[in-house]
């Protein structure tokens, strides 16, 4: 049978229907807003896996490109591994919902969502997530309680709920906003400087939008969902519990409250854990991982409860205290620039490289096929925590870190037409415990004013955690990465002095309010203040100038109906100009022209010529031309590029010229005066200019 539940938000309809499609998943939605459908399924063993510590929980996020009437490029002309953009979809689905499983569910467990129709305005991304949400409610997988995700916008003052790309780009704020009835679960986006009443605002009014579609869940699940299976308890032996306490309760205690270095602490940790492992052998055998397991609790509960009852955390600060500061800049002598930051023990070495526009990158997608001149990459080695590991392509985390620091740099980039350059930052995480994101983002905006690049203003990032019991809660600033793995919530904010411009928020536990979320922006905005102060110390506006190791980059304007003849017939022209001049040239649909060069004055010669080239002679004006061709009659004269003129033999000088050769050679450059055109033959005289410089002296 087959259910369908729809509602109207932001003046379109979302509808929900099941029992259509892909009926032997354990749930499976079909969701359709506008004319954008995705279809989402979930599926879950029957069996839990062995001997887990984590819940295995995978999300596939794909768009077919006969969604948007495309065929997919390259040689096999069928989808291949995911885009960027798929993994960021995929993410923004798995992030909101992974937090509402059972703590004790551990069955392999899939959400596929594949975007069948695509109407060009609305994305589908959050319709997918919407679409998770519900295949997992109607389904006997155990979920705590349905998820909404949609995006908000804000054009001229007033927010807009999920705006379609034409309104985002017009607007100065993007949110995509999770959440259950009654909190928060996820959020991440970006704005041009907005301030923090407005962020909050603005989850304010998602979270009215989300209770909407949170009820047309529950209604279908009332309609046709599945009762849910059971989840067996976890038994642990209270005497087991019991014993590992009174081996480790008070030493853990020490060393939770002792101020150590990351790796320190691990040692300690290590020290213990074998200590209570070794003394429990003989008496529990094959109990080594639970007891892992409780140990894991108690450093995690004493952590907490020091930091609840003391406003102490592991390195001694306070909860509000951010971790020393260092920056270096230029540390690598022929990047086109580079910054080292590092603030407590995490550490990002940021490169600058200044390219043309031969170096924009061409998405394809859905959207319509568009170039990308800003690009941030983020990276991950296994060395900076201190571990061996795979070595290899980006991974999925890899790409989201790295597309909010670019996010939250963005806006403040100077635009193409007043800096022509592609810019791309390089980010390799050297060493983390803790907010590497956001320590992307600070080196990232340190390099772009150590290179020179005319930015708006810097820009800091920070990370905010959470600890909550009850209703006693404690927000963090600055967390470190154990604040982070024991902690309930990671919050980064980026930005300048004057707003915000990167936000992503994720959440271990079923939502917040937005008392927790309100002091949490307001804490981070303190925090982003002291640290844009450190980097203003060093270094506080742009370097006048780009490196001499980047490329000069200077730019012209053609007419468009000219554009050919520059080009000329199959390339032969522009080849030959950038051969002879020793430069590289890109021209725009509008006439533009882009001239690179690493030698600064080979770029300003080719800019000249094609100056010239596109020059229309003029009756009466005198040039300097290059002699071509001779001939019993005359010599032809290049008198601009491709332009030539016939110097008739009785035009060449004030006296009689019997040969031409006499008194001129090819390749010699002579002042010559245009006297006509006809029928677009060009007529030059030498003679007139001798003549008028003889009356001249005279006079």
């Amino acid at each position: 049978m087959i259910y369908t539940k729809e509602i109207e938000i932001g003046g379109k309809i979302l509808s929900i229907e099941t029992g259509r499609y892909a009926k032997q998943a354990n749930g499976s939605v079909m969701v359709r807003y506008a004319d954008t459908m995705v279809l989402v399924t979930a599926v879950a063993s029957n069996k839990a896996a062995e001997g887990l510590d984590y819940f295995p929980l995978s999300v596939e996020y794909r768009e077919k490109a006969f969604a948007a009437g495309k065929i997919p490029g390259g040689f096999f002309k069928r989808e291949g591994r995911p885009t960027e953009k798929e993994i960021l979809s995929s993410r923004l689905i798995d992030r909101p919902i992974r937090p509402l499983f059972p703590d004790n569910f551990k069955n392999d467990t899939q959400i596929i969502a594949l975007v069948y129709s695509y109407d060009g305005e609305n994305d589908a991304d959050i319709v997918a997530a919407i679409g998770a949400s519900a295949a997992l409610v109607i389904s006997d997988i155990p979920f705590l309680e349905p998820i909404a995700e949609i995006r908000v916008g804000r054009i001229d003052g007033k927010f807009v709920v999920n705006p379609t790309h034409q309104e985002i780009e017009k607007g100065d704020m993007e949110l995509i906003v999770a959440g259950t009835a009654d909190s928060i679960m996820m959020v991440e986006g970006e704005a041009k400087e907005v301030n923090e009443e407005d962020m909050l605002a603005a989850l304010k009014f998602a979270q009215v939008e989300i209770k909407r579609i949170v009820q047309l869940q529950l209604e279908l699940q009332a309609a046709c969902g599945k009762p849910k299976m059971e989840v067996e308890s976890k038994i642990v032996d209270e005497q087991l519990v019991k014993d590992v306490k009174d081996l480790a309760y008070n030493k853990y205690s020490e060393i939770v409250s002792a101020v150590l270095a990351k790796e320190e602490r691990y040692s300690k940790n290590d020290e213990l854990n074998k200590e209570v492992l070794d003394a429990l052998a003989e008496k529990y055998p094959e109990q080594e991982k639970t007891i892992k397991e409780i140990l894991h609790d108690i450093e995690k509960e004493l952590m907490r409860k020091r930091i609840l009852n003391e406003g102490k955390r592991l390195d001694g600060r306070t909860t509000t205290e951010i971790r020393p500061i260092s920056i270096d800049l230029s540390v690598l002598p022929r990047t086109h620039s580079s910054a080292l930051f590092t603030r407590g023990e995490t550490q990002s070495l940021m490169t600058l490289t200044l390219g043309t526009k031969g170096d924009e990158q061409i998405i394809d997608g859905l959207h319509e096929e568009y170039k990308k001149r800003f690009l941030l990459h983020y990276n991950f080695p296994p060395f900076c925590v201190g571990e061996t590991g795979r070595f290899g392509g980006t991974g999925r985390r890899e790409v989201g870190h790295g597309n909010l620091a670019e996010r939250s740099l963005k806006h403040i980039l100077p635009n193409e037409a007043a800096f022509p350059y592609i810019i791309r930052l390089n980010s390799d995480i050297l060493e983390s415990n803790g907010s590497s994101s956001m320590a992307t983002v600070c080196s990232g905006s340190l390099a772009l004013m150590e290179g020179g690049v005319p930015v708006k203003c810097a820009i800091a990032g920070i990370a905010m955690g959470l600890v909550k019991e009850e209703n006693q809660f404690a927000v963090l600033s600055d967390i470190l990465g154990n604040e982070d793995h024991l902690g309930d919530m990671d919050f980064k904010v980026a930005g300048s002095e004057n707003g915000i411009t990167g936000f992503q928020m994720d959440i271990k536990i079923q939502g917040i309010s937005f008392e927790i979320m309100e002091k949490a922006l307001h804490q981070a905005k303190e925090g982003r203040m002291h640290i844009l102060g450190k980097m203003n110390e060093v270094i506080s506006k742009p370097k006048e100038s780009i490196s001499s190791f980047a490329p000069t980059l200077l730019s012209t304007k053609i007419p468009v109906d000219k554009i050919g003849s520059l080009i000329g017939p199959g390339g032969k022209v522009i080849q030959g100009i950038q051969k002879d001049f020793g430069v590289e040239i890109n021209i725009d649909e509008d006439g533009t022209v882009s001239i690179a060069s690493v030698n600064s004055e080979s770029a300003r010669n080719a800019k000249e010529y094609i100056r010239k080239m596109m020059e229309v002679p003029i009756v009466g004006k005198t040039y300097v031309g290059k002699i071509m061709k001779t001939a019993e009659f005359g010599a032809f004269v290049e008198i601009l590029p491709g332009t030539q003129g016939l110097l008739h033999i009785s035009q060449i000088d004030v006296k009689r010229v019997d040969k031409v050769e006499d008194v001129l050679k090819v390749g010699d450059e002579i002042k010559v005066k245009l006297l006509k055109i006809e029928n677009g033959k060009f007529s030059l005289s030498r003679k007139v200019l001798m003549t008028e410089e003889k009356e001249e002296q005279k006079d």
